[in-house]
């Protein structure tokens, strides 16, 4: 999940361009530890699904050679959803090592691992078998787990509310919106996050958004090619610059390494940074961001943001509103004008809208909504709340209340799901959740244009016509607005029709922690999966 990596850490840290990478994506090879085939021998048991663990795997015990993490560890499981359903499924816990062309290992890349029991990449040969989902956060300093026990894996730990406690409780139960009922489920951590290192120590020359790319897409083949999933349908999910992270692995699976992707899934993604950074006295950040202002306010109101209700905030926002505000600040009746069509939208005093000119900083805004009850609203949902740490002070510096306060529970409750469930314990690593050293380290490029992947959606949507990608959002996210890519995807040719589309839930980042957003994306992610295949099996005919 996340800041982009959010706001204050997802900002800061969020692009990428070629680094030092001594290590193409070529040149990277996995090689698959030596416990793990074992391990796929290991003979059923009559014990409970949950009890069904492969042998313990001590810290002395290494996966691989030089590498300081434990081998593979599988174990059984079954979860029982809503209406009594019943999912029973492999989990692997385990790394992937990354060599160079001399063997010499280079990094090795967590990652978790859920299979459908009995529906493997061995079932119905003639089409490829289960689709496998290959799972990234963002930041780019994230780990899978926002996706892995907030949106879609087998468990979730439920975090709905209307404020975060970072002491709540950790227990994870089973995840009503899980895509496990209709894909495998792989989930990878970047390099400097998770349980994922550089064997060196040197993990900054990864750091960059081409060699992240490289390497990622690598590690996404040798998983493919050690597990025997080559010809399944493949897909791809990410989260925030995970979503960034997307259209580039694509076209490097498809370019370079010979991997053709089904489908993607872009979740609360940055698709041109140009947009999301944009400075003050650019008319369109704030264009792209007065809808979720509006969001913001119809939810306060106890109302619901729905595409027919947020349609005046839409044609206001890219007709009238921009039209003021290219007329710049110095217009007393254009600011004038802003003050009380932006305020009445966006539920603010017009006062208050009028002294920032009708430019709207999401900071202030986030003091704003709460100033009389001394609170602070979140960046990544204004819906969820917390208190200001100094709400006299004309400049607060405070955490984000969503994303610092998700810090330890998820954090914790990732470690309890690895030692405590998958088996797999590293007690001399610290896992990293959201690691801001990756972010202050992240190379962006040298070039005099922001980062975008926008090209590369376009280039792997035209070279691939049965490609499906659907980019999801949350209306009163103010760190990723949804009007953003709303906009962008207008200025996207048609290729076809049908095959990139957009989808809004009512939430924020991580829309997926309220019920009805969760449902609603799992309906919307199982039609692309099925228009998907459905695609790619008549190609076979």
């Amino acid at each position: 999940m996340r800041r982009h990596a959010k706001r204050r850490h997802a900002l800061r840290g969020c692009a990428i361009g070629l680094a030092s990478l001594m290590l193409a994506a070529p040149s990277l090879q996995a090689q698959p530890a030596p416990q793990a085939q074992a391990a796929e021998k290991a003979q059923p048991s009559d014990k409970p699904a949950e009890a069904r663990k492969s042998p313990d795997k001590s810290a002395e015990t290494r996966g691989i050679p030089g590498g300081k993490l434990p081998a593979d560890a599988v174990t059984e499981h079954s979860v029982t959803l809503p209406g009594g359903r019943v999912l029973a499924f492999t989990a692997r816990a385990g790394s992937l090592p990354l060599v160079d062309e001399a063997g010499k290992l280079q990094a090795e890349i967590a990652y978790i691992a859920y299979t459908l029991k009995g529906q493997d990449g061995a079932a119905n040969p003639g089409e490829g078998g289960r689709p496998v989902t290959f799972a990234l956060n963002g930041g780019p300093g994230a780990a899978s787990a926002y996706l892995n026990i907030g949106a879609i894996g087998p468990w979730r730990l439920p975090v709905e509310g209307a404020s975060i406690s970072p002491s709540a409780p950790i227990g994870l139960v089973p995840n009503d919106g899980t895509w496990l009922d209709f894909t495998d489920l792989v989930f990878i951590d970047p390099i400097g996050t998770g349980y994922s290192r550089a064997a060196d120590g040197d993990a900054k020359r990864y750091w960059s958004i081409d060699a992240d790319a490289s390497v990622l897409s690598s590690a996404i083949a040798r998983w493919l090619r050690t597990n025997d999933r080559m010809a399944a349908p493949k897909f791809f999910v990410g989260e925030s610059y995970g979503g960034f992270r997307g259209p580039l692995i694509a076209s490097k699976l498809q370019e370079e390494i010979g991997v053709g992707l089904s489908g993607m899934v872009l979740l609360s993604p940055v698709l041109d940074f140009a947009w999301l950074q944009a400075p003050r006295t650019t008319p369109w950040g704030h264009v792209i961001k007065l809808p979720s202002f509006a969001a913001a306010a119809i939810e306060r109101a106890g109302g619901t943001p729905t595409r027919q209700t947020m349609a005046d905030a839409e044609a206001y926002a890219t007709g009238p509103y921009l039209a003021d505000l290219l007329k710049g600040p110095s217009d007393s009746a254009a600011v004038a004008r802003l003050g009380d069509r932006v305020g009445a939208l966006a539920g603010l005093d017009p006062a208050f809208v009028r002294r920032q000119a009708g430019r709207l900083s999401g900071q202030s805004v986030q003091r704003e909504i709460g100033r009389d009850t001394g609170r602070v609203t979140s960046a990544y949902d204004t819906g969820v709340t917390g208190w200001d740490p100094d709400p006299s002070a004309a400049y607060s510096g405070f955490e984000d209340p969503l994303l610092t306060g998700l810090q330890a529970p998820l954090t914790s409750a990732m470690l309890a799901l690895y030692t405590e469930k998958l088996n797999y314990r590293v007690p001399d690593l610290r896992y990293e959740l959201l690691n801001s050293a990756v972010n202050r380290g992240w190379t962006w490029g040298g070039g005099r244009s922001a980062p975008e992947a926008l090209g590369a959606l376009r280039g792997v949507l035209a070279l691939d016509g049965n490609l499906r990608v659907l980019v999801a959002h949350g209306y009163t996210d103010l760190v990723t607005p949804y009007f953003a890519s709303k906009l962008l995807i207008d200025q996207m040719p048609a290729f076809g029709g049908g095959r990139l589309d957009l989808a809004v839930y009512p939430g924020g980042h991580m829309f997926y922690s309220r019920p009805d957003s969760r449902a609603a994306f799992h309906t919307d992610a199982a039609a692309l999966f099925a228009a998907a295949l459905k695609a790619r099996n008549a190609a076979q005919r």
